[in-house]
């Protein structure tokens, strides 16, 4: 691991990263946030998985994430999106390919020697920050905006023994059933569609929810609410009666202006969660 940047924030340190990934197959870079809290002992860890065309920089400098996480006395980790180089199979558009790994195992060719997101998230990643840095394994939680928000809630609901605390900012939630989803997961997974369940939050949502309270928030004036389809989660949510709040907020669109409004409340509620550990 080779040390990027460190700069001092809110009493802690926000640091950048870089490794050799062998399930990525190349250098990845991640940003950590080590809240004042971890000078004095093992503090609880928060993933933020990012969206569509975004980098680790992205919910780093924009979500305003540090300052509570400072306060509440726990990590932050900002993962890539995908991997990178110019070995690495791309696409034209934005939303196929490098920026836009789904947090799924590619299965596909030209995807699957690179496209491991799903299991450098859960796997590969945690194994190298909890050797390097002085957190609590058993106190994760994981949330993310957009795509990420896709991969926090189908991550949590998958690996339930993983995280304690999962929650979303208007997150992809029916992929299998939008044009925001059924194009990536065909292309990395391949045209077996039930291969994509697990990869689909509102499906995951129906056959197993997740064991604690799930917190979600969703803009109403989002333009992509269309593709999002929270409607289908929701949905899922109340059939299940799964505990937790799904807030649709008036006036709020897709930006990390909505995330920012809303980060203090998600960072609250992991804590609660973590600490609890």
């Amino acid at each position: 691991m080779k040390t990027v940047s460190e700069n001092a924030a809110f009493g802690g340190v926000q640091g950048v990263y870089s490794h050799t990934s062998k399930v990525c197959q190349g250098d990845m870079t991640f940003a950590l946030y080590l809240p004042p809290a971890a000078v004095e002992g093992p503090v609880p860890v928060l993933w933020y998985l990012s969206g569509l065309t975004c980098t680790h920089e992205n919910a780093c400098v924009k979500a305003g994430a540090q300052g509570w996480a400072a306060e509440a006395g726990i990590a932050l980790v900002f993962p890539d999106t995908s991997p990178r180089g110019e070995t690495v199979a791309d696409d034209n558009a934005y939303d196929l390919g490098q920026g836009a790994g789904f947090y799924v195992d590619a299965t596909q060719e030209p995807w699957s020697p690179h496209y491991n997101m799903w299991s450098y998230i859960a796997d590969e990643l945690p194994a190298l920050v909890f050797e390097k840095f002085d957190l609590i394994p058993e106190a994760q939680g994981i949330t993310g905006h957009s795509m990420g928000g896709h991969g926090a809630l189908t991550l949590a609901m998958n690996r339930p023994g993983l995280y304690r605390s999962v929650s979303a900012f208007a997150p992809i939630a029916n992929p299998a059933g939008s044009d925001w989803g059924r194009k990536q997961l065909g292309a990395y997974l391949g045209p077996d569609e039930s291969t994509w369940a697990r990869h689909d939050a509102t499906l995951m949502m129906r056959e197993t929810g997740f064991p604690r309270p799930v917190l979600i928030d969703q803009g109403c004036d989002d333009q992509f609410l269309d593709l999002l389809k929270p409607e289908a989660l929701a949905q899922a949510i109340a059939k299940r009666r799964q505990p937790g709040e799904f807030r649709m907020q008036p006036g709020y669109d897709h930006s990390y202006y909505f995330v920012a409004s809303f980060m203090e409340d998600h960072i609250n509620y992991h804590a609660n969660l973590l600490h609890g550990v």
